[in-house]
């Protein structure tokens, strides 16, 4: 780095009255050979300077940079909540008992991401495992520059709109409706968590009616809830509404919980659950994990997460409802903490508590309870979701190489696949899955997303860095692979995951049978098309996957005309990659034709937006018999496991940690403070 800076002159340019260029040593002094022997001039006085001494200036003076930049943006802030990226660039890592440590920060870097939304309010923290992180990540890799923002998140019901309705009149529904409504909730989300008991709530709801007690607190909470629920789930597809249906009722359940319980009661519990639930409907989730961070408070408060002596409760079917609202609240912890790249808040350690079984006599059970089986890999599943955060997006410093921390985690989804029973996993005809088994293999299929994207933005970065530009072959100009075989397994399996959930969600689509109001279809969605877009672009033979791309965009379009304020906030950062993806692909073709070679990158490759789903601006609906053809592309043969099946996914499972115990060229990507997930520089903080 030049001292011009500090206005020097070495000696020797000094003494020879020519014009020194302030290197250390200067580029004169390396010609003659006397680098070692260079002094500088500091205001015409002749002083000899360590290497050591001007590198601790010069790094003092980055520092000073630095800190003035990240003071100016936090006195200045964006109008428009822009983000400039991370607060500043990653710490270099320490020597000695810290260097293997050094490649635990990988992709994330030291310091957190914050988005200053508005400057009259805390700033919004990010977490890196966020599905809108990554996008923004990826159109900044897209476009090879910083200057990309964070979109923020506008699309949600805001508190003004929830304490209005709060203070809205909102009466019992009728008997008749009432129960239609809580039957209606019990399909929808009563079998995909447990969060109550079946006959005993339904029951509980005909002695309300019957004895006209509608003002307890406790059941007007728990009730409203289901309600609202009930109201989500009785909208249908293609109808648009201005306000999602039953806010009110949830706003009115939201105000009767205010109150922490001293003592709470297992009705308290469940209507936390609820209304953290709902709040992805609105698009708080936030607020849900706000509400689920209660309710562990809360059960911890009464020793949920330990077994209670028979003798102090002998009631079954109370002891099992007992169990499992304790492991519905662990999953809701480790799976809304995984979408936001929070810390979990136990530790498995401190649970002292069985697993769901089954109670008898089987009719008594099946009367009450979900699943015990499908409730069980649920549980594991979220386990490994909160280890995904912890051992790929958190700050902590392992001594396993990355390499060797996805490994691990490969291998227990590969576990957990491989011993579903027979009536969890899909059937090959779509139509007679049912919804709380593709809801489970949805999640499996996010897991391995979550676990193996950072290698996508990898190996684009790579495909950046390639001479002639973007010739997609994994090589450099040596011929040599500049990715290795364990990185390309990685994107193989993401790609998989990312294709079984898209055809996944359009079968739904197709069959109507997607929730218009739902959070976490549309989440799926957003996540998988960004890997179908990278995909298109690192590989010839991954063509189709850019059609597949546009189609989750014209879905998420309809989605979005529909009411969904998920698919609302996803949308933009979905059209914003589209308009990279189309930028980088004109750039491509013109560099192609300047070299006089088309073949790499041909008017075929890469095709224009596919019109399979139909839709505009104005009309955002989509018509099912436009995309009725695409049924057979959809059931082409994908299975939650196939991409643990193929030769080289087990060939890299099999390998020893010795094998992936030395530092690989994907861990100083990682970790390197210029990585796509930390680069910044105090230039573009001040822009």
């Amino acid at each position: 780095m030049p001292l011009t800076n500090f206005t020097v002159s070495c000696h020797r340019c000094h003494t020879h009255k020519i014009k020194c260029s302030g290197d250390q040593p200067c580029s004169k002094c390396i010609q003659v050979g006397h680098q070692d022997e260079c002094t500088y001039f500091f205001r015409d006085r002749k002083v000899r300077v360590s290497e050591n001494y001007l590198q601790q200036l010069q790094q003092e003076l980055r520092h000073l940079k630095e800190h003035s930049a990240v003071q100016k943006t936090a006195e200045n802030p964006s109008d428009d909540g822009d983000d400039a990226g991370p607060s500043c660039p990653a710490e270099t890592a320490h020597e000695s008992d810290e260097t293997n440590a050094s490649i635990q920060h990988h992709f994330i870097g030291e310091k957190a991401w914050f988005h200053p939304y508005d400057p009259s309010a805390p700033p919004i923290y990010i977490g890196e495992a966020a599905c809108t992180a990554f996008a923004t990540r990826l159109r900044r890799t897209l476009t090879m520059s910083n200057a990309a923002s964070h979109i923020p998140r506008t699309q949600y019901v805001n508190e003004t709109t929830i304490a209005s309705a709060m203070e809205a009149e909102v009466q019992w529904p009728s008997l008749q409706q009432s129960r239609l409504l809580v039957k209606i909730a019990m399909l929808h989300v009563g079998r995909l968590y447990h969060m109550f008991l079946y006959k005993s709530t339904l029951d509980k709801l005909e002695e309300i009616y019957r004895d006209g007690s509608f003002y307890c607190p406790e059941n007007r909470a728990k009730y409203f809830a289901l309600f609202a629920f009930g109201e989500a789930y009785s909208v249908r597809q293609g109808l648009s509404t201005e306000s999602v249906p039953g806010t009110t009722y949830f706003a009115k359940a939201l105000n009767l919980i205010q109150i922490v319980p001293e003592r709470p009661s297992m009705t308290h519990l469940e209507t936390l659950l609820l209304l953290s639930l709902f709040s992805y409907f609105l698009n708080r989730r936030h607020s849900a994990c706000v509400l689920s961070g209660n309710a562990m408070r809360l059960s911890l408060n009464i020793g949920l997460n330990h077994n209670i002596p028979e003798s102090q409760l002998i009631d079954p079917v109370e002891r099992q409802h007992r169990i499992r609202i304790w492991w519905t609240i662990y999953i809701f912890d480790h799976m809304w903490s995984s979408k936001m790249g929070l810390p979990m808040q136990i530790s498995d350690d401190d649970i002292h508590i069985d697993m769901p079984f089954d109670i008898v006599p089987a009719e008594v059970h099946n009367e009450q309870f979900t699943d015990t089986g499908y409730m069980v890999a649920n549980i594991k599943l979220a386990r490994i979701a909160g280890d995904i955060i912890t051992k790929l997006y958190s700050r902590k410093k392992y001594k396993e190489t990355f390499l060797q921390r996805v490994q691990g985690l490969l291998k227990a989804l590969r576990n957990w696949v491989q011993t579903l029973t027979e009536h969890l996993r899909l059937n090959p005809d779509p139509e007679s899955n049912k919804k709380h088994i593709i809801s489970l293999h949805l999640s499996f299929n996010q897991c391995v997303i979550l676990t193996t994207r950072p290698t996508m933005l990898h190996i684009l970065n790579k495909i950046n860095e390639n001479e002639p530009p973007h010739t997609r072959d994994y090589s450099n100009r040596n011929g040599e692979s500049d990715i290795s075989h364990a990185v390309l397994t990685l994107s193989e399996a993401c790609i998989h995951a990312a294709r079984h959930s898209h055809s996944i969600i359009l079968e739904k689509w197709i069959n109507g049978s997607l929730p218009v109001f739902g959070y976490f279809h549309a989440q799926y969605l957003f996540s998988s098309a960004m890997i179908l877009a990278v995909s298109s672009l690192i590989s010839n033979e991954n063509t189709a996957d850019r059609d597949s791309f546009e189609t989750a965009l014209r879905l998420l379009h309809a989605m979005k005309g529909n009411g969904n304020l998920t698919a609302a906030e996803f949308y933009p950062h979905l059209n914003q990659i589209k308009i990279c993806l189309d930028s980088r692909v004109e750039n491509n073709r013109a560099d192609e034709e300047s070299l006089g070679n088309r073949a790499a990158i041909g008017p075929d490759v890469i095709p224009p937006a596919s019109s399979i789903l139909q839709g505009s601006d104005n009309d955002p609906d989509v018509s099912l018999n436009n995309a009725q053809h695409l049924i057979g592309d959809i059931s082409s043969g994908y299975t939650t496991e196939m991409a643990f099946l193929e030769p080289t996914m087990e060939n890299f499972l099999a390998q020893s940690d010795l094998a992936l115990g030395l530092p690989h060229a994907v861990d100083s990507f990682m970790n390197d403070a210029e990585s796509l997930y930390t680069y910044i520089t105090p230039t573009m903080l001040s822009e």
